[in-house]
């Protein structure tokens, strides 16, 4: 089969290397996804392993269609019959179309669950569909007239890990931090400092990566109600997974933040996740720190100045941050952190993500490189400035 891993734009590179460290074959990337050729135990570790994808899909077609008959005949010859069951529920659940003839999102949705339906009927001999069994949540995208058609193997987006102790709106998304620890190139022997961690996400995700812990271990996905995938694949990997889970290392990270509540929250957060002994949380503002060690690393996510609107790729993202309407806020919150990183915490790394344009030049300092993302939509650039390590300056 082949397969698809969703991706938030910036980051496709990010999973690709994932992908290619779990031996899938034929790793491309794409913009918003990576693709790669696997099996059904492919499927289970790529949604229980993979840290920075957003969903895990069985790329059912790729075809081109100027008229709806064509896109019926396209979708009504795909063999459906061999992953839906009988009792299967099969919304199309996401349909999106740019630059294209057939631009009707309604129109798609309509015609191509006629034409799944109409495959089933072959196939089980019955006109009408219960659908109240297993999941089968199907995508479709369309882009200059080439349709992309996915059947969705996660469910809920991979983001999901299940740590999170309350649902409180949070400005980035677990698939995103763990994104930005990756590239920050952070050691699990290094020192790493947080100082505006909300409710603990990037901390958190880092302290998953540094002990081998596999985001998707500990929660359900959709396909593990497929009958056609066996239990013993899902039983085998996580089985596996917690094998290689390294419980006797020791972390130095830390978190802080000004807000009590958030604290809190992340305290909860990093104790469901199995880490109330990896993190250390504190309430204090920023400008309170003092240097906890001669090196390290900050990863943080600071407010833009503006609001982040739901992405919408992905409707599970609950991405938003607080709305600064007077972007002087802003300007002296960036240029205090500017000079309290470059007073107390001179020799370290930092990597700072914001969508506000002026940044460098407010902080006070050019970066040593930078990285186009999306969080939650909206254009970012993640700032990495690479400081000095026990092994000399990063790269």
């Amino acid at each position: 089969m082949r397969l698809i891993a969703s991706a938030t734009m910036g980051i496709e590179s990010v999973v690709k290397d994932e992908c290619i460290g779990l031996g899938f074959k034929n790793v491309q990337a794409f913009n918003g996804r990576v693709e790669f050729d696997g099996d059904f135990e492919d499927i289970v570790k790529a949604n229980i392993y993979l840290r920075c994808a957003d969903r895990i899909f069985i790329k059912m077609a790729e075809f081109k269609a100027l008229s709806y008959e064509e896109l019926f005949q396209n979708i009504k010859a795909l063999n459906w019959q061999e992953f839906i069951e009988e009792n299967g529920e099969f919304p199309i659940s996401w349909v999106s179309s740019v630059k294209s003839k057939l631009y009707s999102k309604s129109d798609i949705q309509r015609i191509a669950k006629k034409a799944i339906v109409e495959k089933l009927k072959e196939n089980y001999k019955r006109e009408i569909f219960l659908e109240n069994g297993a999941l089968f949540k199907i995508k479709i995208q369309c882009h200059n007239d080439v349709f992309i058609v996915m059947l969705d193997t996660s469910g809920e987006a991979l983001n999901k890990r299940g740590y999170r102790a309350k649902q409180k709106i949070a400005p980035i998304k677990e698939t995103m931090a763990a994104a930005l620890v990756k590239l920050s190139k952070w050691k699990a022997d290094e020192i790493l400092l947080d100082p505006m961690c909300g409710t603990g996400t990037i901390v958190i995700e880092a302290a998953m990566l540094a002990k081998n812990i596999a985001p998707g271990v500990n929660r359900k996905f959709s396909s593990e109600q497929w009958k056609i995938i066996p239990e013993e694949l899902w039983i085998n990997v996580r089985d596996e997974a917690f094998s290689n889970e390294k419980e006797d290392i020791n972390l130095k990270i830390y978190a802080s933040d000004i807000d009590e509540e958030s604290i809190r929250i992340a305290a909860e957060n990093a104790e469901l996740a199995g880490l109330e002994e990896s993190i250390k949380f504190e309430v204090k503002d920023f400008k309170d720190l003092e240097s906890i060690g001669k090196y390290g690393a900050i990863i943080v996510n600071p407010p833009y100045g503006e609001r982040l609107m739901n992405n919408k790729d992905d409707v599970d993202d609950e991405a938003c941050i607080l709305q600064i309407k007077d972007n002087r806020e802003i300007d002296n919150l960036y240029r205090m952190f500017g000079d309290v990183c470059k007073k107390k915490f001179s020799k370290w790394s930092y990597y700072i993500i914001t969508s506000y344009e002026n940044f460098e030049n407010i902080f006070g300092q050019k970066s040593t490189k930078n990285r186009k993302l999306y969080n939650g939509g909206l254009k970012c650039y993640y700032y990495q400035y690479f400081g000095v390590g026990k092994n000399g300056f990063k790269n």
